[in-house]
């Protein structure tokens, strides 16, 4: 069985089962600085992202995959982001092939992809790895020392405060413009405003 064929079937296995909700994370890392705004990163055309210009808007933080089940969210992502920006929400997508090798492209061939299929035009970063141990980006551990989760599959979500901190994660398996990260997206945008 090809591997192509087995990470499609583990991306309808957890559509169906809810495999995506979510890991617990038992021993979560301790955050740095308390908050997401004070981390660095690399964005996907290779140049340096200081977190903190983003500092008192509200983040959806996205890890993303080009070929899984759940890669049409990318639209809903989108969708989200136009909706929002101006709103003071960011999107900001993290490639991840942690799960299945369902994001094996380089920097350039996934935003090409993103681009032409969906017209992305939130902000995406260079890929991370989710999966606690060595080589697991600062951010997620940070993310899930907040919430007490990690992805579990792609397209997992953690909704960030204007003060910089996790909210909540939101599994593979909710949409970004479904009724409940509406809500939350909502409602943190309505928060007072960080002084």
């Amino acid at each position: 069985m090809s591997k192509k064929i087995i990470a499609s079937a583990l991306g309808v296995v957890s559509m169906v089962t809810g495999f995506g909700a979510g890991q617990a994370v038992s021993a979560p890392a301790p955050a740095k600085d308390g908050s997401f705004y004070s981390f660095k990163t690399t964005a996907l055309d290779g140049a340096a992202v200081d977190l903190a210009i983003y500092k008192g808007k509200v983040v959806l933080v996205v890890n993303v995959a080009s070929r899984c089940g759940y890669t049409p969210q990318y639209a809903e992502l989108e969708t989200v982001w136009k909706e929002f920006k101006d709103k003071g929400l960011v999107v900001i997508g993290f490639p991840c092939n942690d799960f299945g090798g369902q994001e094996p492209g380089t920097s350039s061939e996934i935003r090409d992809f993103c681009t032409k299929n969906y017209g992305v035009t939130f902000p995406m970063m260079s890929k991370a790895q989710t999966k606690p141990g060595e080589g697991q980006s600062a951010i997620y551990a940070f993310l899930s020392a907040g919430t007490g989760k990690l992805p579990s599959w792609n397209f997992g979500k953690y909704l960030v405060g204007k003060d910089g901190k996790p909210i909540a994660f939101y599994g593979s398996g909710v949409k970004p413009t479904g009724e409940e990260l509406r809500k939350a997206i909502e409602q943190a945008l309505a928060a007072k405003p960080v002084s």
